[in-house]
């Protein structure tokens, strides 16, 4: 049995806070894998700047020097609205004696009452929420792992003001990825 954490996300673009909630909640939980799990189409935000192909691409470049993280493009398969439901109950189908730790942030932890089939949810994975800027972790009715992390206010919304005002995203993404958008841009 595996222990395999779960970063779902749009990824638009990736940033070094993914990489250290990832790591931080590896280390602290003891699993054996990240997943990263670009969203084809997240049924809560507004479309992506990068398509599909970059935000996978640049996923793989910025996990590339961590052997424990992984990618997986389940929801950029499947098509359509990325709703977590459908991607665990999948994962649990073809993985069935792994277990899976969903990593969200404090938004998403106040957001839980809201998910989509979310009692459902809670039967296929164990939820870890991490402290975002602007968000502290309260109580939810629903359980979840609370796992500290540094506190980093970097976000995709940050990058991607960034790149429209022509400024330097260097130290925000892996050097690998910023040469990736630099080429795109």
């Amino acid at each position: 049995m595996r222990r395999i954490g779960i970063l779902g996300g749009a990824f638009d673009p990736p940033h070094i806070g993914h990489l250290i909630i990832a790591n931080e909640v590896r280390i602290s939980l003891k699993l054996d894998e990240v997943w990263f799990i670009p969203s084809n189409v997240p049924p809560h935000k507004h479309p992506t700047k990068f398509g599909a192909t970059d935000r996978v691409k640049m996923v793989e470049l910025a996990i590339e020097n961590e052997p424990t993280f992984r990618v997986n493009t389940i929801e950029m398969e499947r098509k359509g609205k990325s709703f977590t439901i459908d991607t665990m109950q999948t994962l649990r189908k073809n993985y069935p004696h792994d277990e899976f730790y969903f990593i969200i942030g404090a938004d998403m932890v106040e957001y839980l009452p809201k998910w989509y089939q979310i009692d459902e949810l809670t039967k296929l994975v164990t939820f870890v929420g991490v402290e975002r800027p602007g968000f502290t972790l309260h109580k939810s009715p629903y359980h979840f792992i609370h796992v500290e992390v540094p506190f980093m206010d970097i976000s995709s919304t940050l990058i991607r003001n960034r790149l429209e005002k022509r400024e330097p995203i260097t130290y925000f993404v892996p050097d690998a990825v910023a040469a990736y958008i630099k080429e795109r841009t």
